[in-house]
């Protein structure tokens, strides 16, 4: 440039500048550190371990509620078709058989219940919260049978036991579009956990340390089953009885902060 100063002399030992050869200026471009994995591979390998273990807690729910609900269905009909057999029997008396089939509809309903899992449960006691008494089901039996201006005292002997039939019968038959939905979730839920497992499998298969890798395996995808479980439990019981979305809010956090704390412990060995 006309009228400019020329460069003055890049000095020579210590006091001259080394120009670096990669960026061409009078500095040293930044040392890369030894061992350093891009920050984007950690991302994305946590992102993956997240969605490994949500895929675990979604089809540990979808198989155990869809494999309880049918349960409950077979026990409820096996129940029934004893008592009514023994009220046709002459061993126990119309009154007493619906008696006994109230209670038992509602033993099986809370047994099963403790074996689902929290979202399970949560959508169940949405549908009803607790098993109908004895009273409310002779009194919507009595209007189903005899019209809504019957009262059940002012029956015939005859017309009561009508009632109490219609108890037990109707104490072995379950939600029938409860059931279907139960059966899409179960099959859901099994496709799902054989995909699961195949994934585990290859990786494991491919993994130069096979130990490690299965021990990481077990840890995502245990830690995802057992977090959903009890993130939805605590979840429940803040949210209260009822609360299905809220209580699957819960599962999905605790299922991904346990896969991914499971992740983050087998990186750092």
């Amino acid at each position: 440039m006309p009228g400019a100063a020329p460069p003055g002399p890049l000095g020579t030992g210590e006091n001259r500048p080394v120009l670096d050869r990669g960026t061409n200026v009078r500095a040293a471009s930044p040392a890369a550190r030894a061992g350093a994995a891009p920050t984007d591979e950690h991302a994305f390998e946590r992102e993956i371990a997240a969605l490994r273990a949500e895929v675990a807690n979604a089809a540990f729910t979808g198989a155990v509620d869809g494999a309880t609900r049918a349960r409950y269905d077979v026990l409820i009909a096996r129940y029934r078709d004893e008592i009514r057999a023994r009220a046709l029997a002459g061993r126990l008396t119309w009154a007493a058989a619906a008696r006994e089939a109230s209670e038992m509809r509602n033993e099986v309903m809370t047994l099963m219940r403790a074996r689902t899992t929290p979202v399970g449960r949560a959508y169940a006691e949405l549908l009803k919260l607790r098993g109908k008494t004895l009273n409310t089901l002779v009194a919507e039996k009595t209007v189903s049978l005899f019209g809504s201006g019957a009262d059940f005292h002012r029956l015939s002997e005859v017309e009561r036991n009508r009632v109490y039939a219609a108890v037990v019968e109707s104490s072995g038959r379950s939600n029938a579009r409860v059931n279907a939905l139960m059966r899409r979730v179960s099959v859901a839920g099994r496709a799902l956990l054989v995909a699961s497992l195949a994934v585990a499998v290859y990786n494991v298969a491919t993994a130069d340390d096979k130990a490690a890798a299965a021990g990481r395996e077990v840890s995502v995808v245990g830690g995802g089953i057992a977090g959903g479980i009890a993130g939805g439990a605590l979840a429940g019981l803040a949210c209260g009885p009822g609360a299905p979305v809220c209580v699957a809010v819960g599962a999905f956090v605790g299922g991904a902060l346990a896969g991914l704390g499971a992740d983050w412990m087998w990186s750092r060995r």
